[in-house]
């Protein structure tokens, strides 16, 4: 069973920063990949970032390329996003997920299991 549990969501400024954690149960590092997705009310769930276990290789929404990093914390089984000058605009539920597909890591219909979210806000 994969388990994803996502926190460090909260209220801040714009320009200030936050670190999403999604931990995750062991089976889930034996995926292929896991991400993070984000979705504001009334939008489509978008794809923020991801990070593929064999090579290391880390994808990037270009609307967060360059602010906010992925990476792993393999002894501790958790995978986080440091966000960095957050605008008003990435206010949204922000996901963790994991899939076994090798081939889309942008689109959120290949990922197979999913955290329940947590809320993001910058206030302008």
């Amino acid at each position: 069973q994969v388990q994803l549990v996502e926190s460090g969501g909260g209220l801040v400024q714009a320009g200030g920063s936050l670190r999403l954690s999604c931990v995750a149960s062991r089976r889930a590092f034996t995926t292929y990949r896991m991400g993070w997705f984000r979705q504001a009310p009334g939008k489509e769930r978008e794809f923020v970032a991801a990070f593929t276990w064999i090579g290391g290789r880390r994808y990037y929404g270009d609307s967060v390329k360059g602010r906010f990093t992925i990476s792993r914390d393999a002894a501790n089984d958790t995978l986080y996003l440091q966000m960095n000058r957050l605008k008003p605009e990435d206010t949204a539920v922000y996901y963790c997920a994991a899939t076994s597909n090798v081939d889309d890591p942008v689109s959120y219909e290949k990922y197979d299991y999913w955290g329940q979210g947590t809320q993001v806000t910058v206030s302008s």
